[in-house]
This record gives C-alpha cells, sequence and structure tokens, in this order.
C-alpha cells in the first residue's frame, strides 16, 4: 500500500522545508516540491494535501511565482501560507495590497475557533506575521476566520473546496499554537492517519544509495559529529567496505576531540569501517594566517577539507562519491536556493568551484538536527553519540573572532572545556541545544594578583532549539555561570574578562562568528 503524504509547493520562502518537517512531526510523510511542478506529476503522486510557503515576491508584482489557478480544482485540499494565502486570493478573485502597515514578528491574532482549521486553538492567540503585503479583500464564497488590527484577513477559508490560507506562519515556533493548527490541517481536513515513522525514511534512503553508488567507493568527510556520523551509518548500511571514512584533524577541534572521534570510529571502535584519520593542523594554520573575515575563513575551510579528501581519495583509488553530513539549516543559512546567505558552511555554500568526485551525497539534506538524532536512534547509534552537542566542520575557526591562531586555539579550547564541564556537573546539558566558548578579538585591562593585566574576553553562549532555525537564548543559573567564569579567568592564560551573549536567533545567529 502507498503512503500517505502532503506535499509543499515552494515559492521562494526560507520556511520551505520547515513546513515539510512540521508536517512530518504529525507522522504523515512530506516532501517540497517547486511551485511550478506540472499538475500531471501532481495526480500521480495523490497527495492527501498541498501547502503553498511563503515567499519574497508580491502576487502582483513583475516575475511573481504563479502556479496554475486549475491546481484549485483537483479536489485536494490546500493551505496556503504567506505568499501562499495571498496568492491564493489573487487567483480567485480576492484583493492583494500592499499593506498600511507591515507585520513583523510576534502579533496577537484573533481567530474564528468554530473551523475545523483552528479547532482547539484559543480565541487570541500569538503568531508570527512577516509579510508588507496583505489580503484587503477575500474571494467569493470564503470566510475570513482570523484578524489582526492592520491584517483584515489573517486567515480566510472556503470549506466546501477544501482551500485554507493563513498570513502567518504556523510552521515556526513563534505562533505558539501552529502544531495545533497543522495537525488539523493535515490530520482533520486532509484525513491522514499518521502511520509514517522515521524508519520508513531510513529504509528508502538505504535503498535510493544503493542504486546511485552501485559497486562504485565512497568516501565519507566524517567529522565525528551528530550530522556527519549518522551519515556515516547510514551509508555503512547501504554499501558497507565500498565506504571509507576520513577523519580529518584540522586542529580547530574541541580539546581531546580527535582522539574521541577516532575511540569511537576507529578500529576500536563499535563500527566496522575503513577509517582514516589525517592530522592536518599545520596545513590549515598556515591557510588561515592574516585572514580575519569570518565567510572568508568559512571558505578557505571549505576548501581545504575538499583538498584533503581529493588526495585520500587518490590513495584509496577510484573514488566516485563523497558523502557529507549536510542538514538542511546549513542549506538555508548558506544561502542555496532563493534565501539570502547568512554564512556558508563548508558542506554546502563553501565548497570550491571544482570537486574532483563525481558526485556529492547528502542523504540527511532535507533533514533537521532533531530529525537527524530520530534517524541515529533508528540506526542503532547509541545514545550518547546521537544526542552529543552539535559542532560546526570549520570548528573553532568560527569561534575564534578576528585571526586563528594556534595560541588563540588553545585559549578558546581550554575555556570551551570548562564551561562544558560545569554545566554537565549541574545537569543542565540535556536542556540546551547548544553552549560554548568563542573567544572575542577584544582585549581590556584587568587586574590579577596586585598587577595590571591585558588580556582576551571569552564569551559563552548557550541556547535552547530544536530545529536550529531559531533559537532563544538559554537562562543559565547566576550562580553556574559565576562559577565558570572565575575558573576560566584562573585556569586559562591569556584571559582576564568572561562575557554572557543573550541574543535570540534570529536577529544573531547560534555561532560567534
Amino acid at each position: 500500500m502507498e503512503r500517505e503524504n502532503v506535499i509543499v509547493l515552494d515559492f521562494g520562502g526560507q520556511y520551505n522545508q520547515l513546513i515539510a518537517r512540521r508536517v512530518r512531526e504529525c507522522n504523515v510523510y512530506c516532501e517540497v516540491y517547486p511551485y511550478n511542478i506540472s499538475l500531471e506529476k501532481i495526480r500521480q503522486m495523490q497527495p492527501k494535501g498541498i501547502i503553498f510557503t511563503g515567499g519574497p515576491n508580491s502576487v502582483y508584482g513583475e516575475g511573481a511565482a504563479v502556479c496554475s489557478k486549475e491546481i484549485f480544482e483537483l479536489g485536494i485540499p490546500i493551505l496556503g501560507i504567506c505568499y501562499g494565502s495571498q496568492l491564493m486570493a489573487h487567483l480567485l478573485g480576492g484583493k492583494v495590497l500592499t499593506a498600511p502597515v507591515s507585520e513583523f514578528g510576534k502579533t496577537e491574532v484573533e481567530i474564528d475557533t468554530s473551523t475545523a482549521m483552528f479547532s482547539g486553538v484559543s480565541k487570541k492567540t500569538i503568531c508570527w506575521m512577516s509579510h508588507t503585503d496583505y489580503i484587503e479583500a477575500a474571494p467569493e464564497g470564503f470566510k475570513v476566520t482570523a484578524h489582526t488590527p492592520v491584517c483584515p484577513v489573517a486567515a480566510m477559508e472556503n470549506p466546501e473546496k477544501g482551500l485554507y490560507a493563513v498570513q502567518f506562519h504556523p510552521e515556526v515556533m513563534h505562533t505558539v499554537e501552529g502544531m495545533t493548527m497543522l495537525r488539523n490541517f493535515v490530520i482533520d481536513i486532509c484525513g491522514c492517519k499518521g502511520d509514517w515513522k522515521m524508519d520508513s525514511f531510513i529504509e528508502s534512503a538505504i535503498k535510493t544509495i544503493r542504486g546511485k553508488v552501485g559497486n562504485g567507493k565512497v568516501l565519507c568527510a566524517l567529522s565525528g559529529g551528530v550530522d556527519s556520523s549518522v551519515a556515516a551509518v547510514l551509508l555503512a548500511k547501504a554499501v558497507g567496505k565500498q565506504l571509507t571514512c576520513v577523519f580529518v584533524d584540522h586542529g580547530l577541534l574541541r580539546k581531546n576531540e580527535g582522539d574521541e572521534v577516532a575511540a569511537v570510529f576507529g578500529p576500536e571502535g563499535p563500527y566496522d569501517l575503513n577509517f582514516i584519520r589525517v592530522n592536518a593542523q599545520e596545513r590549515f594554520y598556515e591557510k588561515l594566517a592574516g585572514v580575519t573575515e569570518p565567510e572568508q575563513k568559512r571558505k578557505i575551510i571549505g576548501e581545504e577539507f575538499i583538498r584533503v579528501f581529493e588526495e585520500e581519495a587518490k590513495k584509496i583509488g577510484a573514488v566516485d562519491f563523497l558523502v557529507q553530513g549536510t542538514i538542511y539549516p546549513d542549506v538555508i543559512e548558506s544561502g542555496l536556493g532563493k534565501s539570502a546567505t547568512i554564512k556558508s558552511h563548508h558542506n554546502v555554500g563553501g565548497l570550491p568551484d571544482y570537486v574532483d568526485f563525481k558526485e556529492i551525497i547528502e542523504p540527511l539534506r532535507m533533514l533537521f538536527k532533531d530529525e537527524v538524532r530520530k534517524a541515529g536512534l533508528e540506526l542503532g547509534i547509541p545514545e550518547y553519540l546521537v544526542y552529543r552537542q552539535p559542532f560546526p566542520g570549520p570548528g573553532l575557526g568560527i569561534r575564534i573572532i578576528g585571526e586563528v591562531t594556534k595560541e588563540k586555539v588553545a585559549i578558546v579550547q581550554d575555556a570551551d572545556y570548562i564551561y562544558r564541564e560545569e554545566i554537565a556537573k549541574v545537569g543542565l546539558d540535556k536542556g540546551l541545544g547548544q553552549y560554548f566558548a568563542a573567544l572575542t578579538n577584544m582585549r581590556s585591562v584587568g587586574v590579577m594578583g596586585d598587577e595590571r593585566t591585558y588580556d582576551y574576553a571569552v564569551a559563552l553562549r548557550a541556547v535552547c532549539t530544536s530545529d536550529f532555525m531559531t533559537a532563544d537564548c538559554a537562562q543559565i543559573p547566576w550562580d553556574v555561570l559565576g562559577k565558570v567564569a572565575n575558573r576560566i579567568v584562573n585556569e586559562v592564560k591569556g584571559v582576564n574578562r568572561v562575557l554572557y551573549d543573550c541574543t535570540s536567533k534570529p536577529p544573531g545567529t547560534i555561532e560567534f562568528e
């Protein structure tokens, strides 16, 4: 029996895969397709529902992303979100104009809770708005089901035709009851049973990988982090000894991390993998000498990774495929597709123009961090590995503001080790999405032992997040921060000041570059 599915049509919004992920949280399989996919293809897929994403354009503007009006006649329930809601209104005879007052951020919305879309939702609820256009008048046959003081049509519906639209973003965490709304659409309106599980993804991915690789050889870029570890074990399940995992110790790892990765994935570890450790610290330090701009550092580290992998592939012989643990937030932040570049991840936007491999395989590319962890558990990877704290591929190179040197790396390694140790002691590590120490390029006057010092400031960061697309600053108890600061200043040479970063994402990023 074919699995149920809901499809997301992408009109250029940054949250396209986040919407798909939320649908999968309802245990319904979901994938993203371009907005101009043919109606015939949609019919062949037989989706139980369709969701239109947001997008950067105006529906009435030149070059607007517009789908065929016939899609509304397929008899499949459709939910339009933000731009998707405006497009639905525009194509069906409603009125979309530039809003007199734009809405951005958390907004209180008044809801008609008698509708199926908003069943179980509060009459007044906080939603995430992000629009400069608005629906001034709904199309004929539509009922307005939500509004704000400045947005007359915050939601509308035509249940007889299975058409629903919301001006806000139910998929983001800042929309407090967004998951209730999406579940209402997927389960109640689309009639999905909700019986899809992550093991279905593993089975499908293994089948796809085997078909792609055939008898070829595969090199996996293994960092030892959650994403690359899951990718490595997934590939090992798919192609066995055709896989070689290459771990590049670039000198920018956390304290003792190189040895820890080798202990897990090397010959003494639980996995029967072809494992190569490359010690390339000096090589990376030389490439980074004098470089201060964070995006340039990412590009340099990304290219040097690829060159090392190419060299190792030549030693192995006839390697066609490079495997990377790219996940969806990496893709979005690297600006691929239509989203703006925030920072280039070394395994996506940080890749050099020429890569000497037949193809790059990224089996986790459409998943979010918590989905990757679920996949890891399905693959039998121990919990302590699956739930270890994420660590970026460029490593401490992007946790050091300014030029990267061996001495600075040692400072941030020691400070970070103390921070992680104290966080674990009080049991806070399980509830945090990410936490680390970074080295600023600020030096300031201090006094230690009655003597003047002029040393660096270390910044501590901790965030709470599940999808790594948005994040809130973690409220670490003051006594814990005080103990960490005291230990760092006393134990780490070259540091006389400790700061705590209380910025959310957005406007900041999770990393501290």
